[in-house]
C-alpha cells in the first residue's frame, strides 16, 4: 500500500472519530458567572410618625437629600440610630410602658444650602428618656456632590496645628458672649464670678484644639454661589449648661482660608 493511500486512510479515520464524538452537554460547558449588577442604595427618605404604648417618634426628612444617595444614606443612618436608642430605652422599662412616662423622639432635618459644589443639611431635635428634659440631638451634614463624600472637620482642616488658632478665635467669641449674658442677668458679684468660672471652664474644655471639638459646622452663603464663611455649632453641654441652649460662632472666609485645606479654598469667596 502506497504512503499516499495510508495517509488518506488515516485522515478519513480521524474525521470519523470527530463526527462520532458526542457534543458537550450544557453542564460540561464552562461558563463564567455573570457579575452581579450593583444595586444603588435606597434614596427615599420617608417621614416617620410612630406612636407605641411606651414611646412616640416623629422624624422629618428634607426632600432635597434624596437627590444625593450618599448623603441620604448618612442621614437615614443617623435617624435610625436615634430611633433605635429610644426604642431600646423604652423597651428596657418592660413590655408595657403605658404606666410610665412617655418617651419621645423629635428630629427634624432641614436644608441649609444646596449648590452644585456643596449641599448642607441640619439635624436638630431631642430624645426624651426620662429626667428633667430631653437629650439634645444636633448634627450637621456637609456634602460634596462632585466628590460624593462628606466634608468632615478632619478633611476641612487637615493640618492639626491649625486647630489652635481656630480654637482661639472661637473661644474668644464664646467668652465674650458669656460675659454679655452674665451682664444681662444682673447677678451679684459673687454669683457672677462663680458662673463665669463654671461656664468659662466648659468653654475651654469644649473648644479643645482638635477636629472633634469642631465637628459640627455649616456653610454661610456668600456672593456668586461662594461661601462667606462657616458657622460652628455647639450643642448644649459642650460649651455651656443646658439652659444656654445651642451656641454658635461664625468665622468669615478671610479668617478661614489660611487654616483650611487648599482643595476647599475655592468654595469660599475671596472678598
Amino acid at each position: 500500500m502506497s504512503r499516499l493511500l495510508i495517509v488518506a486512510l488515516v485522515a478519513l479515520a480521524l474525521a470519523a472519530c470527530e463526527r462520532e464524538k458526542p457534543a458537550p452537554t450544557p453542564a460540561a460547558v464552562a461558563t463564567a458567572e455573570p457579575a452581579p449588577t450593583p444595586v444603588a442604595p435606597p434614596t427615599g427618605l420617608q417621614d416617620v410618625v410612630e406612636s407605641q404604648p411606651g414611646y412616640m417618634v416623629g422624624i422629618t426628612f428634607p426632600k432635597s437629600a434624596a437627590r444625593y444617595p450618599g448623603l441620604a444614606a448618612e442621614i437615614k443612618a443617623y435617624a435610625d440610630a436615634a430611633r433605635a436608642e429610644l426604642v431600646t430605652a423604652a423597651k428596657g422599662r418592660g413590655a408595657d410602658g403605658s404606666a410610665a412616662e412617655m418617651y419621645d423622639l423629635s428630629l427634624t432635618f432641614s436644608d441649609v444650602l444646596e449648590t452644585p459644589d456643596l449641599v448642607a443639611v441640619a439635624a436638630d431635635g431631642s430624645s426624651y428618656t426620662g429626667g428633667a428634659h430631653g437629650n439634645p440631638l444636633l448634627e450637621r451634614f456637609v456634602w460634596l456632590p462632585k466628590q460624593n463624600r462628606r466634608l468632615t472637620a478632619e478633611r476641612l482642616v487637615p493640618d492639626a496645628k491649625n486647630w489652635k488658632p481656630l480654637s482661639d478665635l472661637i473661644r474668644e467669641q464664646l467668652h465674650t458672649a458669656l460675659s454679655q449674658r452674665l451682664d444681662a442677668d444682673e447677678l451679684s458679684p459673687q454669683d457672677r464670678a462663680e458662673m463665669a468660672r463654671s461656664a468659662g471652664r466648659m468653654i475651654d474644655e469644649g473648644t479643645a484644639p482638635n477636629a472633634t471639638s469642631f465637628r459640627q459646622f455649616e456653610p454661610v452663603p456668600g456672593p456668586g454661589g461662594k461661601l462667606a464663611g462657616l458657622k460652628f455649632v455647639f450643642p448644649p453641654y459642650q460649651v455651656g449648661p443646658y439652659s444656654d441652649g445651642v451656641q454658635s460662632v461664625q468665622l468669615p472666609a478671610s479668617t478661614l482660608l489660611p487654616l483650611i485645606g487648599p482643595e476647599y479654598r475655592d468654595l469660599f469667596a475671596t472678598q
